[in-house]
């Protein structure tokens, strides 16, 4: 039985480069349902991917984040290849990437772009430094070699698209995808490609320091839930180095004249002793939940498997109810 491939282009305002982006993916993937989600587009996207041969639905929550949750929620497939609707991937990658997740059964196919051409095509410093800072924080906290941790050109499995919890609403969505791949210890790849500029007359929706701040914030919540012992632990010494340095001397003192002058100073120094014991404790705590439901989520996988293969089955004719 042959697979399917969905190739997913969530879209706000690219009418400048829709057309040709449908155009390259039809042709790099013939046998691929090219899928257009329309965001609340007030330049006619809708009608020119239409026109070029998309099915065309709609997200009326603004945000990729919310536009990708939909699309995996409504479409089956046995691959899925999440491209911008901006005409900066190359569509000569999409045969390759695909086929590392219908074959080589990755569950996750990253589109490398700094590898490659990204620092020289892209003309904002700021986004390059971004991602930059990125990809080193998410390696050093989570252990990880990713090299392009924000790209938006990616293939995904069948059983990444629907046990994949989707809480951001923006383009931090990106960095949950990656997060999430590496703490559930899916199978990624990366794959260079050649990153190239926007068009003239195309405009980036993604601002610098807001969207920069979002991702930022979402590491470090991210960071929380995934690996809580790692940064309970961070922030009970901290408060115990503080705690420390503040009542080291009135011991010191205590020792050399029998005597508490600085009852205050005392005071603070055992209650900032007292919250790091407790952030140490919930760090232990929350770390046996995130194990927990670590194994909760291989369990869902495991079912997600036996849905897909009943599914083929019942398209086959093959399955008895």
């Amino acid at each position: 039985m042959e697979k399917k491939i969905a190739v997913l282009i969530p879209c706000y305002n690219e009418s400048k480069t829709i057309e040709k982006v449908v155009k390259d993916y039809k042709k790099a993937l013939p046998e691929a349902d090219i899928y257009v989600y329309d965001n609340n587009s007030s330049d006619g996207t809708d009608e020119i991917a239409r026109k070029a041969g998309a099915i065309v639905r709609y997200e009326t929550k603004q945000g990729k984040g919310n536009v990708i949750r939909t699309m995996f929620r409504e479409i089956d497939a046995d691959c899925y290849l999440m491209v911008d609707g901006d005409d900066t991937y190359p569509a000569e990658s999409a045969r390759k990437m695909c086929d590392y997740v219908l074959e080589k059964n990755v569950d996750m196919v990253i589109g490398d772009r700094l590898s490659s051409t990204y620092f020289q095509e892209n003309k904002r410093p700021f986004h390059n430094f971004g991602n930059k800072l990125v990809e080193r924080l998410i390696n050093k906290i989570f252990k990880s070699n990713i090299v392009d941790i924000m790209t938006g050109y990616r293939a995904f499995s069948y059983n990444f698209a629907k046990t994949f919890p989707i809480l951001s609403k923006g383009f931090e969505i990106e960095t949950e995808m990656t997060i999430h791949a590496i703490d559930k210890n899916f199978t990624l790849k990366e794959v260079p490609i050649q990153y190239r500029d926007r068009p003239e007359g195309s405009v980036s929706k993604l601002n610098t320091f807001s969207d920069g701040f979002k991702v930022i914030k979402t590491i470090a919540t991210l960071f929380k839930e995934y690996r809580p012992a790692f940064f309970f632990n961070i922030l009970g010494t901290i408060i115990l180095i503080i705690s420390i340095f503040m009542g080291i001397p009135v011991l010191v003192e205590y020792f050399k004249t029998g005597l508490v002058p600085r009852f205050p100073t005392l005071i603070v120094a055992s209650i900032f002793l007292v919250i790091s014991l407790l952030l140490y404790s919930i760090g232990i705590i929350l770390q046996v939940i995130v194990k927990k439901h670590r194994q909760l989520f291989e369990i869902l996988l495991n079912e997600t498997e036996v849905l897909k293969r009943t599914k083929k089955e019942e398209e086959k004719g093959e399955y008895i109810h």
